[in-house]
């Protein structure tokens, strides 16, 4: 059963595309918890910011539904797995959102429109989205950052991350504001970092420096 945090205006959030972002992409969708491959330290980034107060959410379209190319029971073991995997390096995601319409059917809830992410909002009753980092791999997770009003993040462990310099930066123009990772670990590390950066410097303390970023003990 998803957590809900008892206060919403102090929620540490943040909002996680799936495919591209925690585990490796796949054209023919993943159809099981065998096709289900985490990109190479997603489960322990999501640990990390569990472990420093986040909530991490996943919202994640899925037309497969919709087109009948994967069912119901088989998203669910699929999600059921990729607990399991977080659980045993000390992760959770504190709920998994997902849209199983296909493009065709007009629901409001399929990403770029921001309705999963609102639905995510009341859920967790976080009444400013400007404070909730959404990250994801794709342009379309980026301008669903941008339509819901929270902070975009694109992470090229996608299909993005084999665009050249100049195509990544034609997609990143499209949503000013977006910040670039290599990884959801390294964004985790970002917001880490930044986190305990801010809290020094509100402490009148001199903040740890930049070299420290993967000290995360």
């Amino acid at each position: 059963m998803p957590h809900r945090p008892d206060h919403g205006h102090n929620t540490k959030l943040v909002i996680l595309g799936r495919d591209g972002t925690i585990n490796r992409y796949r054209d023919d969708h993943v159809k099981s918890p065998e096709e289900l491959e985490p990109l190479p330290g997603s489960l322990e980034a999501i640990a990390r910011l569990n472990h420093a107060g986040w909530h991490t959410v996943m919202a994640t379209n899925q037309a497969g539904i919709g087109r009948g190319l994967v069912d119901m029971a088989s998203l669910n073991a699929v999600h059921v797995r990729l607990n399991q995997m977080l659980a045993e390096k000390g992760g959770r995601l504190d709920a998994a959102f997902f849209c199983p319409h296909a493009p065709e059917e007009g629901c409001d809830c399929r990403k770029p429109l921001p309705g999963l992410i609102e639905k995510i909002a009341d859920r967790f009753d976080v009444d400013d989205l400007s404070k909730v980092h959404m990250v994801g791999a794709s342009l379309r997770d980026l301008l669903t950052a941008k339509a819901a009003g929270c902070q975009p993040h694109l992470v090229k462990s996608g299909p993005l991350g084999q665009a050249s310099a100049d195509e990544l930066a034609a997609v990143v123009a499209q949503v000013p504001g977006t910040s670039v990772h290599e990884s959801l670990a390294v964004f985790a590390d970002h917001l880490i970092h930044a986190e305990r950066r801010a809290r020094a410097l509100a402490r009148g303390e001199e903040p740890e420096s930049d070299t420290e970023v993967g000290d995360l003990s």
